[in-house]
């Protein structure tokens, strides 16, 4: 199993940039084999958490690929302090229920975010009515609307405000029944309920043994008519018993392709905020606190060179900041600012100087459709998917507007957001489309 795992690591070699390759798949060895299980060791705690969120899919692929398709993925450290069973990482995207039973907030294997509480939220100018509004839904203080709907892109902290809010109803009253679920989630357990004929099940657990219904991405139910009738009906008995009820989205309903009047109305008859990108001070703030809770050593010279460069969203503030943790664990160097420059450079060099045109040519060529059939009406796969992928790399590789990107395809700036956001939702379960993604994103950056 050993040399099928140098092989592995080979074939990753050529998919992946050198140094990304280098610095965190180079370094995993192989440890074991184990009934059904392969253990793989990676060098330190940090470079583990990094693979697991990034390659994890990758390496279990190529794993499959060598014939080991009947055995788990599992990582761990190569140097744990004392032998005991190794915990295994199974992804697993399903979103399920929370029941509210006194110190229990899980069912299944999701549960909410211990890390998304009010206390550790960095409150400033582009989210502090959002804050607001979130405290005061989960305290009930002067609360005189029947919902509270949060608009943000990703990674500005609508999701982490919405745990905060389960967290803070429960830590008041345990018993209180407080449903968190994605609308795609939703979805998926309607048609499971209408297959297998409890459908009035479904309709009684949602209308009349919740408390509590916090849903997220809503945007996520565009064009599904019956998702979208069902759920009108059950907003409906919850408004009327005066329950609390907190939708997420990233588009406002009115602008979500192919939703009924009827649920955008009932969905935006409440509070509704925003959350917008964090200005200098906010990010300043921000850093600081995910150092400090991470533990990681920042002068204040390293602080505002990140605040400054780091303008996308909280994740890729994260992610520098594993990033500058890992390298210095892995490199045994001093932080310091030259090699937070390194990082910073490696995560946003160079994304303005990325034209839109050269990412239309790009994707045209490697999905082999002509650039003018990225702008045509037509809604066929053959053409929507490379024109989502399209969207998706601009937001990411260059710092263009949404109006200015949707000019591009003659679509509106609402249908731009929707299918970026819809692209980084299946990136998490699509394999194949994060690999492409990958690669494209790698040969936008050799031609900067």
């Amino acid at each position: 199993m050993r040399s099928t795992w140098d092989e592995i690591k080979n074939q990753i070699r050529s998919e992946l940039p050198k140094n990304s390759f280098s610095l965190w798949i180079n370094t995993i060895s192989f440890l074991e084999k184990e009934d059904k299980a392969v253990v793989l060791g990676c060098p330190n705690k940090f470079s583990r958490n990094w693979v697991m969120e990034n390659y994890f899919d990758l390496i279990q692929d190529k794993l499959h690929n060598a014939g080991a398709a009947h055995v788990d993925l599992i990582l761990q450290t190569n140097t744990p302090k004392r032998k005991s069973p190794v915990s295994s990482y199974t992804p697993d995207n399903k979103q399920l229920v929370l029941p509210n039973l006194p110190g229990n907030r899980r069912r299944g294997k999701i549960c909410l975010n211990s890390g998304f509480t009010f206390d550790r939220f960095v409150v400033g100018r582009s989210n502090e009515f959002a804050y607001s509004a979130s405290q005061a839904l989960a305290n009930g203080d002067s609360w005189n609307y029947h919902s509270l709907l949060m608009l943000a892109n990703t990674g500005l902290g609508k999701s982490h405000l919405s745990h905060a809010v389960g967290h803070a109803i429960l830590e008041k009253n345990p018993r209180i029944r407080v449903f968190y679920i994605t609308a795609e989630d939703f979805t998926n357990e309607m048609i499971s309920s209408l297959k297998s004929n409890r459908i009035d099940e479904f309709k009684n657990k949602y209308r009349r043994l919740c408390d509590v219904l916090l849903l997220e991405e809503i945007h996520f139910l565009s064009g599904k008519e019956k998702t979208q009738v069902e759920l009108g009906y059950t907003l409906d008995t919850l408004a009327n018993d005066n329950k609390k009820i907190l939708f997420t989205s990233s588009i406002l309903p009115k602008d979500i392709p192919r939703m009924s009047k009827g649920l955008s109305s009932r969905i935006s008859s409440g509070l509704v905020t925003t959350i917008s990108k964090p200005d200098y001070d906010t990010r300043v703030k921000i850093l600081k606190k995910k150092a400090s809770e991470e533990n990681i050593a920042l002068s204040e010279e390293i602080i505002h060179l990140l605040a400054s460069r780091l303008k996308r969203d909280i994740r890729q503030m994260e992610s520098a900041l594993k990033y500058i943790e890992a390298k210095s664990e892995l490199l045994k160097a001093r932080i310091d600012l030259d090699l937070a420059k390194d990082v910073v450079n490696c995560l946003v060099s160079g994304e303005s100087s990325i034209m839109l045109e050269d990412i239309k040519k790009l994707v045209s060529q490697y999905y082999k459709v002509d650039p003018e059939m990225l702008q045509s009406k037509s809604r066929k796969k053959v053409y929507a998917y490379p024109r989502n992928i399209y969207i998706f790399l601009c937001r990411q590789h260059t710092d263009e507007t949404l109006e200015n990107i949707a000019q591009t395809i003659n679509r509106s700036h609402s249908t731009v957001l929707y299918a970026s956001e819809l692209v980084e939702h299946k990136t998490k379960t699509d394999q194949k489309m994060k690999s492409q993604i990958e690669f494209l994103s790698t040969k936008l950056v050799d031609m900067k």
